[in-house]
């Protein structure tokens, strides 16, 4: 797909490198949408890709002197759904991350790759421009700021220029007389696109509205405030009439249109119904509703992004140098694929398998430096340099893992084509959570599909699994 790839150690090696491809390069971070916009021929033409996730100091979550809350381009979905800093200062967006995909999906997607995507049905850009975000972009011509109101132009047009760097997301961190909530409807309860999405923050005055904040998205090609349902709110308390009236305005403010997931009508009726709910949950205190207190991300309890050292550039004449299983490979073959197809075509481990090639089914779900990812998402030179795990690494010679153990045990392996998935990110949850509740068990599994019958022998074995390890 891509004819060359740049692990990059320094943000100046990566804007040198994007200013040379003149347009033929892309930043990548997670990688997660322009895969599949690649494959699919939405994005033609890019010949390099610039991988920063090599680069130090660009994940952090931070709050400054100002009261300014600081997010550097590698944070990715579970970062901000792990972060107390987020949750006390910023919940809309961490209430946004935490429905993104899956665990594996949000190990790797970015706040800043959701934001470049543009897509008016992403999650993060609702609260962002609700929380009045600017992004900070840079590229060899200098730095610029931009407020993420102005930064959309269309569906997935923006005006950021192909030599540019987001650099850093910021935005004032909410203060304690304002609540917020982000919320969304989807066809499904998990790994599903909004087909409508809201954000609401509201600035009280002791029972009164100061200010409202009422912003929508994947009802208009860009995010758009409800207007006059933000004026109606000011001054007034709210009664369970103020909040009928404000959905009702909020609901004319959208301009929706037909598409597979819902009719103009549909999602003109649901916007007032997410306000409404939104309005409510501020009113009964319940912002939080939905986030679990100890939510699943599927990682080591230390990241081992930081400990990455710099591979280089990568071309079809480069090896790819990695350690699976624990084992070293030096690899000669497979730099334009993906990581999935690298693993079963280069390196001979089928164990992973090729479901959806989405990001979706979760057949494919591998550890990377810690990580549970979908190996279909990942570009496979981003292995150069990295410590991997696959299913065929999870025995210790003739003993199986503990949750291979309680898969068969408990008839927990149907056709088998999932459990491979299903197996490691039930590991990796024990890991993390060596005792979890049956709704945490759920929450890791949601990027884990099963095609056979129901779930629930499955979430069994897990949950035997987890008796077993804490009993030794």
């Amino acid at each position: 797909m891509w004819q060359e790839y740049i692990n990059a150690d320094s943000i100046d090696q990566a804007v040198e490198a994007l200013a040379e491809a003149g347009g033929k390069a892309r930043i990548v971070a997670g990688a997660t949408d322009i895969i599949l916009e690649m494959e699919r021929g939405v994005r033609k033409g890019i010949q390099t890709l610039i991988d920063v996730t090599r680069i130090s100091g660009l994940d952090v979550i931070a709050m400054d002197e100002n009261g300014v809350i600081h997010i550097g381009p590698l944070v990715s979905h579970n970062d901000c759904v792990k972060s107390d800093l987020l949750k006390k200062y910023a919940l809309p967006l961490v209430l946004a991350c935490w429905q993104v995909g899956s665990p594996q999906i949000r190990n790797r997607g970015t706040i800043a790759g959701n934001l470049i995507t543009a897509s008016p049905a992403n999650d993060t850009i609702s609260p962002l421009i609700a929380l009045d975000a600017s992004l900070v972009l840079i590229s060899k011509r200098g730095i610029r700021t931009v407020k993420l109101k102005d930064f959309y132009t269309g569906v997935r047009k923006t005006v950021m220029e192909p030599d540019e760097i987001l650099m850093d997301i910021n935005f004032p961190a909410m203060k304690p007389d304002q609540n917020g909530i982000y919320i969304k409807n989807a066809l499904r309860r998990a790994q599903a696109i909004s087909v409508v999405n809201a954000t609401v923050i509201l600035d009280m005055e002791g029972k009164k509205i100061r200010q409202a904040v009422i912003t929508l998205g994947a009802v208009a090609p860009v995010i758009i405030h409800a207007a006059e349902a933000e004026d109606y709110l000011k001054g007034k308390e709210l009664t369970p009439e103020m909040i009928t009236e404000a959905s009702r305005l909020a609901g004319e403010a959208a301009r929706p249109i037909n598409d597979l997931r819902g009719s103009a009508v549909y999602r003109t009726y649901i916007v007032g119904i997410l306000v409404k709910q939104a309005l409510e949950r501020i009113k009964e205190g319940s912002t939080e509703y939905g986030l679990l207190e100890n939510p699943p991300v599927l990682q080591h309890h230390e990241n081992n992004r930081k400990n990455v050292k710099f591979a280089g550039k990568i071309t079809d004449n480069t090896p790819i140098i990695t350690t699976i299983n624990g084992q070293k490979f030096v690899i000669k073959s497979g730099q334009s694929k993906t990581l999935l197809r690298f693993l079963r075509e280069d390196v001979g481990l089928t164990g992973t398998k090729e479901g959806c090639d989405e990001g979706e089914c979760g057949a494919c779900t591998i550890y990377l430096d810690g990580e549970a990812v979908m190996a279909c998402m990942v570009p496979a030179p981003r292995a150069h340099g990295a410590e991997i795990t696959t299913i065929e690494g999870m025995a210790r010679g003739n003993d199986l893992h503990p949750v291979q153990l309680a898969f068969i045990e408990e008839g927990a392996v149907q056709c088998g084509y999932c459990t491979p998935g299903f197996i490691m990110s039930s590991a990796k949850l024990l890991e993390e959570n060596p005792n979890p509740t049956e709704i945490e068990i759920k929450h890791a599994l949601t990027g884990n599909l099963c095609r056979c019958t129901g779930y629930y022998k499955i979430i069994r074995a897990v949950e035997n699994a987890a008796r077993k390890m804490q009993a030794k």
